[in-house]
């Protein structure tokens, strides 16, 4: 059975348990953490940073975790609704007055963190590289029409997503995104995580392994490669290049559940329900809250090959797995094991 380290307590064992064996299958290096209450029961992590498998995941390894980095961005947002800063309800040309062209001056705030507004792409062709020049490509969006009404149907905002929340952010507080994550979520919570890497923590990063099936499905813009760049690091593409681990992805979004960050009429409000129905891009049925997708009493979302945190409002319990293994077929099975075993440990 693969060697694990970190902590874990006894009731929790059987996540011990499913995460070995899943380095011991499909996982070159992963972690897994459990948050009750905002206090860490479980921080574990295994296996190697290489597909050679020479190098060990140490306790401060970090990775790309693709969407998960999302529900970072979204946190941002709540936060400022939390402190009356950020109205969801107001037009997003409020806050970002170029915005209204193209027929979106009734866009709401709200709008973009529920999937809704109709920007889930970007209309002519963009390259990965142009993701990096933030002016430009929120200019592009500010000028682009919606393909729906905004508010009336639901489609998965894959990287837009980040573009169009943080600049609302930058025009709130003056602040890039990452900057604003840095300083008033992942800093005040002292979690590990970052959007937008600076150079210092270089060496402490897992490359992400492609699928064997190949660097990236058809039609998607950005590839595992693409993540290796030291462009890629330095850029804040909110939607999807944060960096970290198990540990630092639960301790930020334990502020859900009384970690911190937010009161509890705050943190409530990811549950307001902003679509529900056919997803237009995914093709699959959703349910979206503010910035995450909803079931029941629960908040989650993933990140491409794998990685995923869930937050539970009733049982105050958040979990989150991440990896550098992409797999395209069945990748989410191990976060969902992970996840799954956290509830044996709450019911058992």
């Amino acid at each position: 059975m693969a060697e694990l380290r970190g902590n874990c307590e006894d009731r929790f064992s059987k996540v011990r348990a499913v995460l070995a064996a899943s380095l011991d299958s499909d996982d070159v290096g992963a972690s897994a953490a459990v948050f009750v209450d905002g206090e860490p029961v479980v921080d574990l992590w295994g296996g190697y940073v290489d597909p050679g498998r020479t190098k060990a995941w140490d306790r401060d390894t970090i990775t790309t975790v693709w969407s998960t980095t999302k529900t970072m961005t979204a946190l941002c947002a709540l936060v400022l609704a939390d402190r009356g800063e950020l109205d969801l309800d107001a037009p997003v040309a409020a806050y970002w007055p170029e915005f209204a062209a193209a027929g979106k001056e009734n866009t709401l705030v709200r709008h973009l963190l529920g999937h809704t507004a109709g920007l889930p792409d970007f209309t002519g062709p963009i390259a990965v590289e142009d993701l990096f020049d933030w002016p430009a490509v929120t200019a592009r969006l500010a000028a682009q029409a919606p393909a729906w009404e905004p508010g009336t149907a639901g489609g998965y905002h894959s990287v837009t997503f980040g573009f169009l929340v943080g600049e609302v952010v930058r025009r709130v507080t003056g602040c890039t995104l990452g900057t604003f994550f840095a300083e008033e979520v992942a800093g005040p919570l002292g979690a590990d995580f970052h959007i937008g890497l600076a150079a210092e923590h270089d060496h402490r990063v897992a490359p992400l392994i492609p699928d064997p099936q190949g660097d990236k499905p058809p039609g998607f813009l950005v590839g595992v490669s693409d993540s290796y760049s030291e462009a890629w690091r330095r850029a804040e593409v909110p939607a999807i290049n944060g960096y970290g681990n198990a540990r630092s992805v639960a301790a930020v979004q334990s502020a859900l559940v009384g970690g911190g960050l937010l009161s509890a009429a705050g943190a409530e409000r990811v549950f307001e329900e902003q679509f529900h129905g056919e997803d237009r891009v995914l093709g699959a049925q959703m349910r979206y809250g503010l910035g995450y997708r909803l079931e029941g009493r629960t908040c989650s979302w993933g990140g491409w090959g794998g990685s995923v945190v869930l937050v539970d409002a009733e049982n105050r319990l958040v979990v989150a797995y991440v990896m550098n293994q992409v797999l395209w077929d069945g990748g989410y099975d191990r976060g969902l094991g992970v996840v799954m075993a956290a509830y044996d440990g709450i019911t058992g």
